[in-house]
């Protein structure tokens, strides 16, 4: 899991960053009507909620609280070794409380999506999300975020080094060697 918040992060800057000043493209469709503005109805929550837990956005949620307790833990013991068995205890008992936080990051995703799109949009995501194609989706997308974060290394390299070869060749017309 935490191959996917970093592909995803990584993804993001990838994106974000190595193009950021190059415009995006234009869609080949005309873009949908302006999402609904104001307070979402509890209706519209509801199902944003269900596109959450369904399309998996609430797992990376979840991986987030036994990551920072493992964390915690490593960094405890690796000076006081001692520690562990009773830090192992409160952990778990610490956990149950912490859980609930990433159900606060649903509720809050929900609601983010809630204000942007319409309850028939929901209404047909969320169905998406809930057929065999969806549930696929959704089973398979690890898996292929994995493979694409490996071919995404692979491709920044080669192209960072075209980049430069491309970059001297060009200044060394203009007569810079670099």
């Amino acid at each position: 899991m935490l191959k996917q918040i970093s592909l995803g992060v990584c993804l993001g800057l990838a994106a974000g960053g190595a193009f950021a000043q190059t415009p995006a493209p234009k869609p080949a469709t005309p873009a949908p009507a302006a999402a609904p503005v104001g307070e979402p109805t509890a209706a519209q929550v509801a199902l944003a909620r269900e596109v959450i837990v369904g399309s998996g956005i609430s797992r990376s949620f979840a991986v987030v609280i036994p990551q920072y307790l493992d964390q915690i833990g490593t960094n405890l013991t690796q000076t006081r070794p001692d520690l562990i068995r009773d830090l192992n205890v409160v952990m778990e008992q610490l956990k149950p409380e912490f859980d609930k936080r990433a159900d606060e990051m649903i509720d809050r995703g929900a609601r983010l999506y809630a204000q942007r799109m319409s309850e028939d949009e929901l209404k047909t995501i969320s169905g998406f999300f809930k057929s065999p194609a969806g549930i696929r989706y959704v089973d398979t997308q690890p898996l292929v975020l994995n493979d694409l974060f490996v071919a995404l290394q692979s491709w920044s390299q080669k192209l960072s080094t075209d980049m430069m070869a491309r970059v001297r060749e060009e200044m060394k017309k203009k007569g810079h060697e670099l």
